[in-house]
């Protein structure tokens, strides 16, 4: 009887994915992608909500909701617990992750370990950086700030020129928000270390954000446009720090830019 013919170790074929650019990285494509798509999804919700009235509209109905008056802009719910406290808990958690980094730095952690760490640590404080840097330019009132609303002001939109004399408004885009938008991070950084969990970092990162950006809202603080520019910019952030830090250190994603 004639035995098969065994081919030798060397020559079998190997299933491993090859490295290098497509293996082991999202593709070039798979980047715009994630640019592209949610970009596009938040100017289109940007366009209604700053230029199509959204903001006014649903500004309109939470006023009315609070009689006319924005009656939890001092309510514990949303100024102690969710604005201070929540606040406070972000800045824990920043710092118990900048720990956690500077631990694996000491005790040698690999490169691929502790690189997603310091990814995670810089995107999410450069993201809240960004939009405070942002906020000191724009001079934008918040919606208590105007006649509309109970307050002194009238309305002055993004492009439009500000009267002298009338006093800066620091509300645009919205900074508490970015304490919770920041943390979309999160999709990456699980991208790079445990790509199942991504989806959960997603709705973690945007979670928190819309709970911070619809309490300020609730309390007058901001409009929707607001946040949506705020989520918007940590959004890019976290791609383009990404795309700068971890793009060689992702295991399982394959060249068509899906994580196993």
């Amino acid at each position: 009887m004639q035995l098969p013919a065994v081919l030798p170790h060397s020559s079998r074929q190997t299933t491993s994915p090859a490295h290098g650019p497509g293996s082991g990285q999202l593709t070039t494509t798979a980047l715009w992608l994630h640019l592209l798509a949610p970009v596009a999804g938040l100017a289109l919700l940007l366009s209604w909500a700053h230029f199509g009235g959204g903001d006014q509209a649903l500004a309109d109905g939470l006023y009315a909701m609070q009689g006319n008056n924005w009656a939890l802009r001092h309510a514990w719910i949303t100024d102690k617990v969710v604005h201070e406290y929540g606040r406070n808990l972000n800045a824990l958690a920043w710092l118990a992750l900048f720990v956690a980094w500077v631990i694996a730095g000491i005790r040698g952690a690999a490169p691929s370990r502790h690189r997603p760490l310091g990814y995670l640590l810089l995107a999410t404080l450069l993201s809240c950086l960004t939009v405070s840097w942002i906020k000191s330019w724009t001079n934008v009132d918040c919606p208590w700030d105007l006649i509309r609303y109970g307050g002194s002001r009238q309305f002055i939109g993004l492009f439009d020129l500000r009267p002298l004399g009338m006093p800066r408004g620091r509300c645009f885009p919205a900074g508490h928000a970015s304490g919770g938008y920041a943390w979309l991070a999160l999709y990456f950084f699980f991208l790079a270390t445990a790509p199942r969990w991504r989806w959960a970092g997603l709705s973690a990162g945007a979670a928190l954000g819309l709970v911070f950006g619809i309490s300020q809202q609730l309390r007058g603080a901001h409009f929707l446009s607001h946040d949506v520019v705020t989520a918007g910019a940590c959004w890019i952030i976290a791609l383009a720090l990404y795309a700068a830090m971890l793009r060689s250190d992702r295991p399982g994603i394959h060249a068509t830019g899906e994580a196993s």
